[in-house]
């Protein structure tokens, strides 16, 4: 079922926020598919960066039903944090997302998405709130049960699949997205997620601006 927010809040989104201007992340949602067959595909980076987040942290994700997803509580900074991968298939995301925030009262601009990123090369990764999908179904699912594109994504860059034609063919796309990455690729991910990991606590605390700063400067990779 989707879920308005803006049904939950006599303000828009906006001028509910005014009451507090730092919003801290409440929500770690990584986005992928389910199941042995898709675990080590290029789509599942969000997987990979919540698994990673969790061993971090100590916590421990369990199948919520509730939730259409694996969740867990992570502390973070001092603060409780939900960690989310959902497990609806990557374009049901939202459907799992909207069902973990409307029962804690989460906004929109307290979740982190994070995603695989074909924009962006291997290594690369970028911290941004709002803007379009991209053409990513996940996001797309999100934004369409959110009723907004106003959350923050975390996109790991996973590079485009090389091609003769001008913009790539749809297929060419899946067939990249859904195969492992080659070894210089998730060495290079993973190098990406660890400098994520290392702002993560500036995330949830709300001070984007520092975390942008510092994860968008670290090797030059950010862009």
């Amino acid at each position: 079922m989707d879920f308005p927010f803006s049904s939950r809040r006599a303000l828009p989104l906006s001028k509910a926020r005014a009451t507090h201007d730092i919003a801290m992340i409440k929500l770690i949602a990584g986005l992928g598919n389910p199941g042995a067959e898709y675990a080590a595909t290029r789509h599942n980076a969000g997987f990979w960066f919540v698994d990673a987040l969790a061993r971090q942290t100590g916590a421990s994700l369990s199948n919520q039903k509730n939730f259409h997803g694996y969740a867990g509580r992570a502390h973070i900074a001092g603060h409780e944090v939900w960690l989310l991968q959902p497990q609806t298939f990557m374009n049901r995301s939202g459907q799992s997302v909207v069902a973990l925030a409307r029962f804690y009262k989460i906004m929109p601009d307290e979740i982190l998405v994070v995603h695989d990123e074909l924009d962006l090369p291997p290594g690369a990764v970028k911290l941004k709130r709002g803007g379009g999908s991209g053409g990513h179904n996940g996001l797309k699912d999100i934004s369409a049960h959110l009723t907004t594109p106003e959350y923050w994504r975390l996109r790991l860059g996973i590079g485009h699949p090389r091609t003769q034609l001008p913009a790539g063919s749809q297929q060419q796309v899946v067939d990249f997205v859904l195969k492992p990455p080659r070894k210089e690729e998730q060495d290079a991910i993973d190098d990406a997620m660890s400098r994520s990991l290392d702002v993560i606590d500036l995330a949830v605390k709300g001070d984007m601006e520092k975390a942008m700063m510092r994860l968008h400067g670290a090797g030059g990779r950010s862009a």
